[in-house]
């Protein structure tokens, strides 16, 4: 099984997701930590990803192998992320065939509706609880 971890910006929201699949799923599950900038890759490959690569092109190509994709909504919204989500991003990571696990963090000048705000952990442990349904790993 691959994730794809994919944050931008100072790339804590993706370490701290690196992080939490690193000690809830199994080892051999492989992470793939996908920056809009080195920064963000590098705290991601700090946090114990397995491989890492930045840019538009590194995520065009590495999401393909994602069969999970864990990501903030902005990378849907070309421009966003202070322009590091090129519309070649979105449409890559929207076209992608893993399944996609969208954090509901806005952007300045969208605002998500019908959506109750909670803690960004509480929202990583959704993900890894929906990773774990999917692919058949034990609950706990």
């Amino acid at each position: 099984m691959v994730i794809a971890v994919i944050d931008g910006l100072g790339g804590g929201i993706g370490a701290e997701i690196v992080s939490r699949l690193r000690q809830e799923l199994p080892l051999e599950v492989e992470i793939i930590a996908l920056g809009t900038n080195a920064i963000a890759t590098e705290k991601m490959m700090k946090a114990k990803a397995n491989r890492g690569a930045t840019g538009e092109n590194a995520i065009r190509i590495s999401i393909r192998e994602a069969d999970f994709i864990i990501a903030p909504l902005s990378i849907f919204i070309p421009h966003s992320m202070m322009g590091e989500v090129t519309p070649g991003i979105a449409e890559a990571v929207a076209l992608a065939p893993g399944y996609k696990l969208v954090l509901p963090i806005t952007q300045p000048g969208f605002e998500i509706m019908g959506l109750e705000w909670r803690p960004i952990s509480k929202q990583i442990s959704q993900a890894i609880q929906i990773i774990k349904e999917k692919a058949g790993l034990p609950l706990e």
